[in-house]
């Protein structure tokens, strides 16, 4: 049986299945790939790669309704944010071809001598994507358009539970107009991806996953001294020190960790709140997170759609209950059905519990009491993740701070889910190496050419 199935996890009901690729596939893939990197990747224009570029978002938003339709069936993602995801995936491919010209353009350098030096940049080749199932088209998106404009060609090797849209994708790409070989999708064994990855022709991998995923396939690419960028988990802190509107605050915190069914890696997880806060936070957060809407992901009510498979809430639940074994309280929720898992809320966890460094990826959301900014602190960063964090505090110096000290790739100031393409996305520590999005995204996979003319 193939491993590539669409299993709705609202109903466990496997609705088809797609084969993994022959080894002839994948060779005739990269072999594909690498002629469309040395005629296409190096002759067009960029120019010429921005109208595709374009005519790829147009497609998203021309296909938005099926294309939504397909990733509520495969992950259980609730329709709005479903569509939301395909609107934002137009607009990240919209923003390269829109700023391919700082991308593509030279960069003149101040020497001593006589003549001129610029750094040109062009394009590495052929590079592998190994991409997540819990964002299917944002996820591609970030990767493959940036690499696009810049005349690099994709193999996209999609989570076995998204071939569905995997293969929407490659069909956008195809009827946009890119050669044949400029983008392909692939549906890889883990044994293939790694021959892949080692193949001379192929100059680089980007892998956005779990850190065992993550750290596998960097020892691959090291070992083949292949560059690699790695996006991996995320355990945020939501620091509150101070606000002049307490609901507010509460709201943004529910949003930032209700988002995608709790299921984003820059999801707010952890809420350090001040002590003079920290009761009436506590008590409306917990309201809050009761309240959210649990059920079927194509109704317009529902916020917490199922987690991406039954094996996902298992997992989380476990972790919820492990937690609770080690002296944790459950304040709300907890209390699995199937896939669907509430919202939960944990308490007086600490520093000697598991729970205290792992990453919940659902919506569970951790909430801690500090007595201030240096204790704030200390507990945000007492995590072996370093993705993004949120800051909300009503002392624009204390929020400078704050924003300093946290290890983090990405600090939001009283505000959540503000991502947009022209920010760079990435982390430190066990969260990756690497930026995407914004125009930081398409200095990854390029060649920094040196051209001195005397």
């Amino acid at each position: 049986m193939s491993d590539y199935a669409v299993v709705n996890p609202a109903t466990g009901e496997t609705l088809a299945t797609y084969p993994t690729a022959t080894d002839a596939e994948v060779e005739a893939a990269v072999a594909a790939a690498d002629a469309a990197f040395r005629g296409w990747g190096r002759t067009s224009t960029p120019a010429e790669r921005a109208e595709l570029l374009r005519a790829a978002a147009r497609l998203h938003r021309e296909r938005r309704d099926e294309l939504s339709a397909i990733i509520v069936r495969e992950m259980g993602k609730p329709l709005a944010a479903a569509e939301g995801e395909v609107d934002f995936a137009a607009d990240i491919t919209e923003y390269y071809a829109d700023h391919i010209d700082k991308i593509t353009a030279d960069a003149p350098l101040e020497i001593d001598g006589d003549g001129t030096a610029v750094i040109r940049k062009a394009p590495l080749g052929v590079l592998l994507g190994i991409m997540p199932w819990n964002f299917p088209y944002y996820q591609v998106a970030r990767f493959a358009a940036p690499n696009l404009a810049l005349g690099n060609t994709i193999l996209l090797k999609h989570a076995p539970q998204c071939p569905e849209s995997a293969a929407a994708i490659a069909k956008i790409y195809a009827d946009a107009g890119f050669p044949a070989g400029a983008y392909a999708d692939v549906r890889l064994t883990n044994d293939q991806a790694a021959s892949v990855i080692a193949d001379r022709r192929v100059q680089g991998v980007s892998v956005t996953g779990s850190e065992r995923a993550g750290a596998a396939v960097a020892e691959i690419a090291g070992r083949n001294l292949k560059k690699v960028a790695l996006e991996l988990g995320g355990s945020d802190p939501f620091i509150l020190l101070s606000t002049d509107d307490l609901d507010g605050a509460v709201q943004a915190a529910v949003d930032a960790r209700l988002d995608n069914t709790g299921q984003s890696c820059n999801a707010a997880k952890r809420f350090i709140v001040a002590d003079d806060l920290y009761d009436a936070f506590l008590e409306k957060f917990t309201a809050a997170m009761s309240a959210a809407t649990v059920g079927d992901p194509f109704a317009e009510d529902t916020v917490l759609g199922p987690l991406s498979s039954l094996a996902a809430a298992e997992r989380l639940a476990a972790q919820v209950d492990a937690a609770v074994a080690a002296g944790a309280t459950l304040v709300t929720g907890g209390s699995r059905d199937g896939a669907f898992y509430p919202g939960t809320v944990l308490t007086d966890v600490t520093p000697d519990m598991d729970a205290y460094r792992e990453e919940f990826f659902g919506p569970v959301g951790v909430v801690y009491r500090v007595s201030g900014e240096d204790e704030a602190v200390e507990v945000a960063n007492a995590t072996p993740f370093g993705l993004g964090s949120y800051v909300f505090t009503t002392d624009p110096e204390q929020a400078e701070r704050i924003a300093d000290k946290i290890d983090a790739g990405m600090v939001y100031v009283n505000l959540v889910l503000a991502d947009e393409p022209a920010l760079p996305f990435g982390g430190v520590k066990r969260s990756g190496t690497g930026r995407e999005m914004g125009l930081l995204a398409a200095d990854e996979f390029v060649n920094k050419k040196l051209i001195r003319i005397g």
